[in-house]
């Protein structure tokens, strides 16, 4: 094997020609150049496949003795080794920024998720350019790298059609091919997709078979094709990371319905029976304990009868949602073994970012947002027991109760959010390299975090961790490489100190001990009081005979908790946790939680085309008065469709002409629509259409009264009886002159909902100040200088 030739501290690699012999004439016969080489990692460096699922627990996968069928995660393990003692951060966006850069979630800005950013530096959502991502390590080195699904690394003032783009998988990233979705989550029947930068529609509807799953996975088989194909001596790095199984839980029914009466006997026996299985399969000890149920968590024979039918369809509609999910994580596995590379890909297959997610309230959701709004209060009983069979539809946006997340988090305590807990941090991973693991089919049980994937793979490909990169010295990866533990079984762990925190859940691991303090509960999200940090109570565990975290140790060993607890001071001084935030919807809001926003003053000028407006890129409007003003142009004869929406089908507003006449609706959570209707058609000509709400006050999500106007002159008056206070959507956006996603109004669908006239502006006002219900031009130029 010859040397490899490269200097690969710093990247990219410097250019160093070899001085030669320069002729005058290039048909000297001395002239000679060595050939140009295609840059190359070391020789036998793995392709590498990460494959990252989305808010699964680890009672969840069968492959580790849950009840949700992953055969292909099955036969992954068979192949290779399953890691029972692997863990995250708790939370989506903050355990992606880790794993993909080889260091803590708080050293890369990412102490929780983008929309709540501070500007404190650990919570900031900034990744330094001293901790480059392995993307960018790998494609400086010579590997082919894309990216498949969820990116939630983006901070939200750069989420914009203008970018900037440095933090996207395509610019900064490192990833020369991206096809997927911006944010937290997405719908799975009719995603806001992305290539490179680029908004693209999906290429079907869900009433002809569109799934995002599916269409990821298209797009990555595809891709490993051609690069094979066309680069079969270039290692890639593909990271697939579908939206799956995060809420929204969408899947076709037939996946749904395999579970049919499954989990009639509801959470209690499903712990009961998950961790029977888990002991028979060996992916917990012998000994492990299987930890009660807090009091925050109802009994399954609590719970309302008429409910019941409900939670099992919700639990159900999950079930299907993920073993769907695994069978095309199962093509992407096919696709590289088809093209003989399997031998010498190392792949990570993680069950879960986090564990699973308590974010549904005790009862479940039809859609997740009424939680989040506050408002989950709408959705009784009585209106689930309605929609009970849309469950996992088009027309659902729906999640699971409280108690089936605690179940997916067998034998755990509570789940996602909760750092302090194995329910919360604790995955199950499995990882298969068939040339660089030997011993198929086993358990590792050394403690390992998602930090230590980045060092594992560039120890793999033989690649060093680089010093610098594009002219920036770069800070040491704060993971610890795994390949020890593929031949040895029996070494000792490396990785064994971390420290957790989320949203003031913290806890600390050392050597086998686990110092826990569970500070806020996830699914109240609103109202309640919390605790002083000094004032939350701490327990401590003994790893070492307790996997599960059972038998709390705090008062017979206060030494050890108070050794950890200093500990964790410690690490969390080093890494950038400090200050602890337990902030809600405080953070919520740019101006309160100090981070930057794209829209300042209390004006917006919008223009017909453009679209995919996030929440965070235009004015906000929620718990006050605002106006909406269009000039347009209507040809003879009349014109329709949207003017401006925001939002779509599971909550917003929307202004719109239907039968050439304005309207106005708004959408609360897709349970009422209000809508206020002009009583005559906009005349032909340019004119201004106006829409004025009188927020009513005296709190958050209240009503108010419409009023419509063309050229200044009231045509048109109604009710708004309740609004959104919080957030519309995590994936529906703002559209000027079309809808993209699903339709906020049911007056028109998306494909009906270009406008057939002509949109010269468009102008939003926060406050009450009416300009006599018209906008002259000298006031849109104050607008735009107000920008500048």
């Amino acid at each position: 094997m010859n040397p490899d030739r490269h200097a690969r501290a710093m990247l990219p690699i410097p250019d160093r020609p070899a001085p030669t012999l320069t002729t005058y004439d290039a048909k000297d016969p001395d002239t000679a150049y060595p050939p140009i080489e295609p840059l190359l990692p070391p020789a036998g460096a793995p392709n590498v496949l990460i494959v990252l699922l989305d808010d699964v627990g680890f009672g969840a996968s069968s492959a580790f003795g849950g009840p949700c069928a992953t055969p292909n995660a099955e036969r992954l393990a068979s192949a290779g080794l399953s890691y029972n003692r692997f863990h995250t951060t708790a939370l989506c966006a903050p355990t992606r920024q880790a794993m993909l850069t080889g260091r803590n979630h708080h050293s890369v800005g990412m102490g929780s998720i983008t929309e709540t950013a501070t500007s404190a530096p650990g919570n900031s959502s900034l990744r330094p350019n001293t901790k480059a991502p392995l993307a960018m390590t790998l494609k400086l080195n010579g590997y082919s790298t894309a990216q498949f699904g969820k990116c939630h690394e983006v901070p939200v003032w750069q989420s914009s059609p203008m970018g900037p783009f440095d933090a996207w998988p395509s610019a900064g990233g490192g990833f020369e091919k991206f096809y997927g979705f911006i944010g937290g989550e997405n719908n799975q029947w009719d995603p806001a997709l992305y290539d490179g930068t680029t908004p693209v529609e999906p290429p079907a509807t869900p009433e002809e078979g569109y799934h995002l799953t599916e269409d990821l996975a298209d797009h990555a088989c595809n891709w490993i094709r051609s690069q094979k194909a066309l680069m079969p001596d270039k290692p890639f790095f593909v990271y697939f990371a579908p939206g799956a199984t995060h809420a929204p839980h969408h899947v076709p029914q037939e996946w749904a319905d395999k579970y049919k009466g499954a989990f009639a006997d509801g959470w209690d026996a499903q712990r009961e029976k998950t961790f029977a299985r888990q002991k028979e399969l060996g992916v917990i000890p012998a000994d492990a304990e299987l930890t009660p149920r807090h009091a925050e968590i109802p009994a399954w024979d609590d719970m309302p009868a008429e409910l019941k039918p409900v939670l099992e369809r919700e639990m159900e509609v999950y079930a299907g949602f993920l073993e769907h999910t695994d069978f095309h994580v199962g093509r992407v596995l096919d696709t590289i073994e088809e093209l003989g590379a399997l031998e010498n890909t190392l792949i990570y297959y993680i069950i879960g970012d986090n564990g699973a997610s308590a974010e549904g309230t005790l009862n479940g959701a039809f859609n997740e947002m009424a939680n989040f709004n506050g408002m989950a209060a709408l959705e009784t009983p009585e209106y689930l027991v309605s929609r009970m069979d849309e469950f996992g539809t088009p027309s659902s946006y729906n999640h699971y109760a409280v108690g089936w997340a605690w179940a997916m988090d067998t034998p755990f305590q509570w789940t996602k959010q909760v750092a302090s807990h194995w329910g919360g941090t604790r995955n199950g991973a499995i990882v298969s390299w068939p040339r660089g693991i030997a011993e198929k089919g086993a358990l590792r049980s050394q403690f390992t975090h998602v930090i230590d994937v980045a060092p594992t793979v560039l120890e793999a490909a033989g690649l060093p961790e680089p010093t610098m990169v594009n002219g920036v010295q770069q800070s040491p990866m704060e993971g610890t490489s795994m390949l020890y533990t593929f031949t040895e079984p029996d070494a000792a762990e490396r990785h064994d100190l971390q420290y957790f925190e989320m949203f003031g859940n913290r806890g600390l691991y050392y050597k086998g001990w686990s110092a826990v303090t569970k500070h806020r509960t996830p699914w109240e999200m609103v109202g309640g009081t919390l605790r002083a940090f000094d004032d939350d109570v701490w327990e401590l565990y003994d790893g070492g005979s307790d996997f599960s975290q059972a038998r709390d140790l705090a008062a017979a060993n206060p030494t050890m908790l108070a050794k950890l607890q200093r500990l964790w001071l410690i690490e969390a001084t080093k890494y950038n946790v400090l200050p602890i935030d337990d902030r809600g919807i405080e953070r919520a809001t740019p101006e309160v939680a100090g981070r930057p926003t794209l829209i300042h003053g209390t004006s917006q000028l919008l223009y017909a085309g453009m679209g995919r407006l996030s929440e965070n890129s235009v004015v906000s409007i929620k718990n006050k008065s605002f106006s909406v003003t269009a000039e347009i142009d209507i040809p003879d004869g009349g014109a329709d469709g949207v003017i401006i929406a925001q939002g779509g089908h599971f909550g917003g507003w929307s202004l719109y002409l239907k039968d050439g006449a304005a309207v106005f609706t708004y959408n609360v959570l897709g349970i009422q629509e209000f809508t206020t209707t002009a009583g005559s058609p906009v005349p032909a000509g340019r004119h201004q259409v106006r829409m004025e709400f009188a927020y009513d006050g005296g709190g958050l999500g209240k009503g108010g009264d419409v009023t419509l106007y063309y050229d200044g002159t009231a045509a048109g008056t109604g009710r708004v009886g309740a609004t959104q206070a919080m957030i519309f959507s995590a994936d529906e956006t703002t559209d000027v002159g079309f809808e993209s996603g699903t339709a906020v109004a049911s007056g028109y669908t998306p494909q009906t909902s270009r406008f057939t006239g002509t949109i010269q502006w468009v102008q939003i006002d926060i406050g009450d100040d009416d300009h006599d219900h018209l906008i002259d031009p000298a006031e849109r130029l104050r607008v735009i200088m107000a920008r500048q």
